[in-house]
């Protein structure tokens, strides 16, 4: 993964370097990080199911929580992750 690439994701959506059904799963991800105590709404879902089936959808939201349990697990113990 470039810096390039790193530096667009926080204007994913303006950027050429993502395709549709990124942009898709990365507003997926957005949601999931931004409000976690809310479900999707119907037009982030429908927008999800014109790139992915509904297996794929609850995979991707399954790693996105994952992720986040990892972080906060890694954050709450000072848990510095190395490359």
């Amino acid at each position: 993964m470039t810096e390039e690439y790193l530096q667009a994701l926080l204007g994913f959506e303006a950027s050429d370097l993502f395709d549709e059904p990124t942009k898709a799963a990365l507003r997926l991800a957005q949601h999931m990080t931004d409000h976690p105590d809310r479900e999707v709404s119907d037009a982030l879902f429908s927008d999800l199911l014109r790139h992915f089936d509904e297996a794929q959808i609850l995979e991707l939201g399954a790693m996105i929580g994952l992720f986040h349990y990892t972080n906060r697990f890694n954050n709450a113990f000072g848990i510095e992750v190395t490359t």
